[in-house]
């Protein structure tokens, strides 16, 4: 099947990249059009229906007229001299607020709008809230709907705080805007220019890499233009297949996709490129398109096998819980599998019509290339196994040592991060109201025997409520139309984002509820606060299933794969010391070194994924050049030396691309984005420049080939003619 897709692909080469231009461009722009449409943006909807919060948030849907893609906001207005409000500014404010409330916000067009797109303006709800108890400001509350990832609701806001201010500046009033869509689109306008920078920084990382290592401008640009190719295509699947099926996505899917794409589709065409340069060397008569097909044929098996690791891996978090979990992994299991389909197509196509001209203007195909830094230490590696072994267990376990003692931190780990206007906004806010005023915890109780919900059977709860510890302020009772349902708005004085608003959400307003809920209602406790620490649990149990489910179907894919029982167990031990050493690594920076409140909740789903996979790959491709080179004469430490003379310059490469595309993250401001990219690109210079390149190599030595017991791979006379003579010598380093 893998021989027949590379044949077909460089025997019609410009059938296939023809194929892949329109395909991609198609899809690309379908993924476009529709990503805002299939994905959500509110964490609480992917919540099970058992979660009291997610109880919650149907009851604020069903009673009280919420929208599932509502966003609120929350608009401080003051007087710009400075002074108290009064009376006559408190009528003012409240008449401005009722003129917003009647403006339709248009939302502004711009030409890079890509086709199909949904026109957000609106009518915006806009309603006052309180005043402040010294009268320095009052609040309006506000609502806009749609997916607050969407540039055109982005957009949309911008309109109308840029008018609501204007309106207000009139009457003398200064404006300060909060709340979820405020602190997401300012915290857009904050890192697009370092965004933009970081960009283009690693893109010119990426291709001087391989300007380096090729000396050639077409091969630093094709894997490039590759990878946006069926980058494009493979997103567009996804959210198409989404909108077919009614699946919603979480709003940052599409991102996670590119980033996993961008990392195994430039691996690929590495292990590609390598080979296929290896082949020309060492073949000079042979034609730029056979020379394609030959090398497509043999790494095609070593990529599918990697591929496979990676999809499984991800396919896991379908028997997840929690909603986001659970329709992220299958999502990025599918796209894999288009780039895996575009590694067996589009790649061997491309080497096919390039040939030789791939590496030019480079000479290097005609010399003879020198041993190089990897032969020596493929030399040193089969020459003391036992000790590059020890010195790799050591290292990594000294690393993983940092576990012990390591915190999980649920809060919004800003890190203190840019000062933006929201911020200040909520800052302001908090010094004369709590904190938790812009984002409230909300207690819903609904009657269960048909009776009317009266002051005499609520009141009780929320005199309760006002007594807990944490709870600044219990705003007035809200019932619904038929009164059988009411909402209590707590407003905590800690911040709504932070831990310490989760735990009194979890703790002891839920406790407080569940003492003094009226007889015949249910009550249940909503507000992003609770939401989030609902979120919490949901992942704590979650990753209790998926880390063993996947350790084990990688496992079971490995062993069919490889046809052994040793070099399966090998890889995972591996990879799985190395995911010790990574996550133990990140604690000893971010909790003990910068005494942060812990490593990020969600770091270590994000490493097993990004780093185990990742690493699994590299090891698939040493340990099939491996067993090749077992297939040779000769004793088995000469086939490891061989193997990680002709296999360390690809991974070393693959892994430097792809640990500065991780890496780049580590620069945002967000603590919780600093820590997934400082520990990605570290657990992938580990898989790369460790594990693979030393450990599982000084492994092999030390088995022989009783590591690929009990199918042990045996000399074969092809092979054997095939590398013989002169040309051995000419094996590149890379």
């Amino acid at each position: 099947m893998i021989r027949a897709l590379t044949g077909f692909s460089t025997r019609n080469p410009w059938k296939v990249i023809a194929g892949w231009a329109v395909l991609g461009i198609a899809l690309a722009l379908l993924g476009q059009a529709l990503v805002f449409r299939a994905t959500q943006s509110s964490a609480g909807d992917f919540l099970p229906p058992s979660y009291d919060s997610a109880a919650a948030l149907k009851i604020a849907e069903e009673r009280f007229g919420a929208r599932p893609d509502a966003n609120p906001l929350t608009v401080l207005v003051a007087r710009s001299d400075g002074e108290r409000l009064g009376a006559a500014d408190e009528r003012r404010i409240d008449g401005k607020a009722a003129e917003l409330a009647r403006y339709r916000i248009a939302m502004p067009k711009s030409q890079d709008d890509p086709p199909f797109t949904r026109d957000h303006s609106q009518l915006p709800r806009v309603s006052p809230a309180m005043t402040a108890p010294d009268g320095s400001y009052r609040l309006l509350s506000v609502e806009l709907t749609g997916n607050p990832q969407d540039p055109g609701v982005q957009a949309t806001y911008r309109a109308f705080r840029d008018h609501a201010r204007a309106e207000f500046a009139r009457e003398g009033l200064r404006t300060g805007f909060t709340g979820g869509l405020a602190d997401s689109v300012d915290g857009v306008d904050a890192e697009k220019t370092r965004s933009t920078v970081v960009g283009i920084v690693m893109l010119a990382v990426i291709v001087l890499l391989h300007v380096l290592v090729f000396r050639s401008l077409l091969a630093a640009l094709l894997p490039l233009l590759v990878v946006t190719i069926v980058g494009g295509a493979a997103t567009g699947t996804v959210v198409g297949a989404a909108m077919l099926t009614g699946i919603r996505l979480d709003a940052s899917t599409p991102q996670l996709i590119t980033v996993v794409l961008v990392g195994i589709g430039i691996d690929y065409f590495l292990f590609l490129l390598f080979r296929f340069r290896e082949q020309l060397r060492r073949r000079p008569d042979q034609s730029g398109r056979a020379a394609a097909a030959e090398v497509a044929g043999r790494v095609g098996t070593a990529v599918t096998s990697a591929a496979l690791t990676i999809v499984a891996a991800f396919a896991t978090l379908g028997v997840a819980s929690f909603g986001q979990f659970r329709v992220l992994g299958p999502a990025i299991a599918v796209a894999v599998l288009v780039m895996l389909l575009g590694s067996l197509t589009l790649m061997p196509a491309l080497l096919a019509v390039a040939g030789r001209k791939m590496f030019w203007p480079s000479r290097s195909l005609g010399q003879e290339p020198p041993a190089g830094s990897a032969a020596r230490l493929g030399d040193r590696v089969a020459r003391r196994p036992l000790a590059a072994a020890a010195v790799c267990v050591a290292l990594l376990g000294a690393l993983a040592a940092g576990v012990a003692g390591m915190r999980m931190d649920y809060g919004s780990s800003d890190g203190g991060g840019e000062r933006t206007a929201a911020a200040a906004t909520a800052a302001e806010i908090s010094r004369a109201l709590p904190a938790g005023v812009s984002d409230p915890i909300s207690v819903f109780v609904v009657t269960q025997d048909g009776g009317a919900l009266r002051g005499e059977r609520i009141d009780p709860l929320a005199g309760a409520l006002a007594k807990v510890a944490g709870v600044g302020r219990v705003a007035p009772t809200v019932l619904s139309e038929d009164r059988r349902a009411a909402r209590i708005d707590l407003f905590p004085t800690a911040d709504p984002h932070g831990q310490e608003a989760r735990d009194l959400a979890s703790g002891p307003v839920r406790e407080a509820v569940a003492a003094h809920r009226p007889e015949g209602t249910q009550a249940h406790v909503g507000g992003s606060a609770a939401v989030f620490a609902d979120i919490s649990e949901a992942v704590d149990k979650d990753l209790k299933v998926v880390f063993p489910v996947a350790a084990a179907l990688i496992a079971l894919i490995l062993f069919l794969l490889l046809r052994s029982l040793l070099a399966p167990l090998v890889l995972l031990l591996s990879v799985g010391l190395g995911f010790a050493a990574t996550l133990g690594a990140s604690t000893l920076v971010f909790q003990r070194a910068l005494d942060q409140p812990g490593v990020a909740f969600s770091l270590p789903l994000v490493l097993f994924l990004f780093v185990v996979a990742l690493g699994t790959d590299y090891n698939i491709l040493v340990t099939d050049r491996i067993r090749e080179e077992m297939r040779r004469p000769g004793p088995p430490r000469a086939a490891v030396a061989r193997a990680v003379r002709h296999t360390a310059p690809a991974i070393a490469t693959a892994g430097l691309v792809l640990a500065a595309s991780f890496g780049s993250l580590a620069v945002s401001p967000a603590s919780a984005t600093q820590q997934i990219g400082f520990a990605t690109g570290l657990g992938i210079l580990l898989s790369a420049f460790v594990l693979s390149i030393v450990l599982v190599p000084a492994c092999a030595a030390l088995l022989g080939r009783s590591l690929w017991w009990p199918l042990r791979p045996r000399a074969d006379a092809e092979p054997q003619a095939r590398h013989s003579g002169p040309a051995e010598h000419r094996v590149p380093v890379g």
